[in-house]
């Protein structure tokens, strides 16, 4: 299984990153990899807003889609992800927002996911640990683009 864990500073609030994370459909618009998104179903539970999503990802000649469910609690400010279907065997990726002094958010990031083929796993691993790294990096860019300045220097 690998594991990608990080902890970022922004200087956005926690509600407007949670907002920009939870905005699945707009992934494509900036989100390295990221060539589609399809929302299949989109239903609240005691949980929270739940969608069942495609998301197509590529990287040269490489494509693959997959299906996952994605748990979105405003409550908890938390966005949980997970898969078990082609090409993964297994994926969990959880996000978690906190407020941070004056007026900034900490986001938290951590995923685990391991596919289905052994040559994909080495195909695709090395890839996807340094695509994980620079999307920190694309959501804040985002951030910026929609939400302007930020509150706080990061």
């Amino acid at each position: 299984m690998s594991r990608f864990r990080t902890t970022r500073a922004s200087g956005h609030t926690p509600t407007q990153m949670f907002e920009l994370v939870a905005d699945f459909e707009r992934y494509p618009e900036f989100l390295p990899l990221c060539e589609a998104v399809a929302i299949r179903s989109r239903t609240t539970t005691e949980a929270g807003e739940v969608l069942t999503s495609d998301m197509s990802v590529g990287y040269r000649a490489i494509r693959e889609t997959f299906h996952s469910l994605v748990t979105i609690d405003r409550d908890r400010m938390c966005i949980e992800v997970t898969s078990s279907e082609a090409p993964f065997v297994n994926l969990v990726a959880v996000w978690h927002f906190a407020a941070d002094n004056p007026g900034g958010s900490v986001i938290a990031f951590d995923i685990e996911y391991r596919f289905r083929s052994r040559a994909l796993q080495l195909l695709m691993g090395t890839m996807f640990d340094q695509a994980f790294s620079h999307f920190a990096k694309a959501f804040e860019a985002r951030a910026d683009a929609i939400y302007a300045t930020p509150v706080t220097q990061a």
